[in-house]
């Protein structure tokens, strides 16, 4: 991965003496606007340098090389408590070093498991469509076989969306606040994001057909449920005027539903609204584990599934075929639904401890999901959060990386799912509500 990549190369240049200890680096939007990459990218390959213990930050002057020549800053640090990474928690009851190697031996025995082992239909092998069809099924009413392609992940998913839809220079409409892959893509195929204004229950419809008025997209990005990072999901009412305004506008609709599965009687999706526009990307990542790099995207013509397939075989020529067998498996003999069951009573669990905690906070959240979004009191900045957070050994993500042109909300998304136990995690957001708690903490020094 790119930020690993950064991270290497960061303690390669300080171990070869090129960056000597105590030396401040650049800040984080120049070293991305000069590698030409995402500024999401650069933060966690910051976040990964300071968990290896290659750089400090300090409030008001920067992040510096550190220097171990002191007793001080010789000792052992303790390793830093994710709460920026949105991963599903390990819940009590379910052992993925178990599980996995166990799921992929049955796969494997099978009379046809060794074929597994091959190359497959890029659009996927068709007892995986099989399987995925099962899955949307659950959800998605009009769920039809030959509209459906296996995938390696929701991220690969969008990517190949916009490879077959868009053109450099084409205009997406997204929320003010929207998922950073979005905005990676974008970046990379020189695409223009639209920023819709967002409200508590997501989107707000007359700014979307202002949109399309004014600036007309070739599709909407939604995350319709549990949205990242604000955490809204969409009433259906809404959903309904979204869809009519992008009917009446000839505007497409990418509906990525990642924590669609944690919920407990969601709304009907746009699949189900607008079939005969919308991309529909599902993945396991949320809902199970995002070791499995499985995610189904549901078109709206069997010739998409075709085309979509193509763009796949030029990218990565198929989705893992083993993964992909051992997510059928689990969709076929219920595993994955006592997985994604089990994970979701815990993160009930991790949310109502959050609650607990931040109670004094303005925040929003989903009882189901693994994140939140905590907007902090007037006067505080996110960034400087975020700096005081990496010197308590905490790692969370400031609005800013979320923010689709100028950031207009001092906010932090806090992630519960990395979190080895409640009791890590209990500690981690104590730390953090005292740090908000104490604004000359994160004063900044200004001469």
């Amino acid at each position: 991965m790119k930020y690993l990549g950064l991270a290497d190369a960061l303690e390669q240049d300080i171990q070869a003496g090129i960056i000597a200890a105590g030396d401040r680096l650049p800040p984080q939007r120049s070293i991305a606007e000069a590698l030409g990459v995402d500024l999401t990218t650069v933060t966690r390959a910051f976040n990964e340098a300071h968990r290896r213990g290659l750089i400090e930050a300090q409030i008001g002057r920067g992040t510096f090389v550190r220097d171990y020549s002191s007793e001080r800053t010789s000792k052992a640090r303790p390793a830093a408590l994710d709460l920026s990474m949105n991963i599903p928690c390990q819940p009590e009851g379910v052992d993925f070093r178990q599980l996995m190697p166990k799921g992929v031996a049955a796969v494997l025995a099978n009379g046809k498991g060794l074929l597994n082992l091959h190359y497959q239909d890029s659009a996927g092998a068709e007892p995986d469509r099989q399987a995925a069809t099962r899955w949307l099924k659950q959800r998605i009413e009009n769920a039809d076989f030959d509209r459906i392609v296996v995938a390696a992940g929701a991220q690969s998913a969008l990517f190949s969306i916009c490879e077959l839809l868009l053109s450099r220079g084409d205009v997406i409409a997204a929320g003010e606040f929207t998922y950073p892959g979005l905005k990676a893509v974008a970046a990379q195929m020189r695409l223009v994001i639209d920023p819709i204004a967002m409200d508590g229950e997501g989107l707000l419809p007359e700014d979307f057909e202002r949109s399309c008025r004014t600036r007309p997209p070739k599709f909407l990005y939604v995350i319709p449920n549990i949205d990242n990072p604000t955490a809204a999901t969409m009433p259906e009412p809404r959903r309904a005027a979204i869809v009519e305004i992008a009917r009446r506008c000839g505007v497409m609709i990418v509906e990525d539903d990642p924590y669609g599965p944690l919920l407990e009687g969601p709304s009907r999706t746009f699949a189900d609204l607008m079939p005969e526009a919308t991309w529909h990307i599902s993945t396991l990542s949320k809902c199970a584990t995002p070791a499995l790099r499985v995610a189904y995207v549901l078109v709206p013509k069997a010739a998409h599934a075709l085309q979509l397939a193509s763009v796949t075989r030029a990218m990565i020529l198929m989705a893992p075929p083993l993964m992909s067998a051992l997510a059928s498996s689990w969709i076929i003999d219920g595993t994955l639904a006592e997985v994604t069951a089990a994970i979701r009573r815990e993160t009930l669990t991790r949310q109502i401890l959050a609650s607990s905690l931040l109670s004094a906070f303005d925040r929003s959240a989903n009882m189901f999901g693994h994140h939140l979004w905590l907007r902090l009191p007037s006067g505080q900045r996110a960034d400087d959060l975020v700096e005081a957070a990496v010197r308590a050994g905490l790692l969370i993500v400031p609005s800013s990386t979320f923010a689709v042109g100028k950031c207009t909300t001092e906010a932090v998304r806090i992630s519960l799912g990395v979190a080895s136990d409640r009791s890590e995690l209990e500690d981690g957001l104590n730390q953090l509500a005292g740090l908000v708690t104490q604004p000359a903490l994160l004063a900044r020094v200004i001469v």
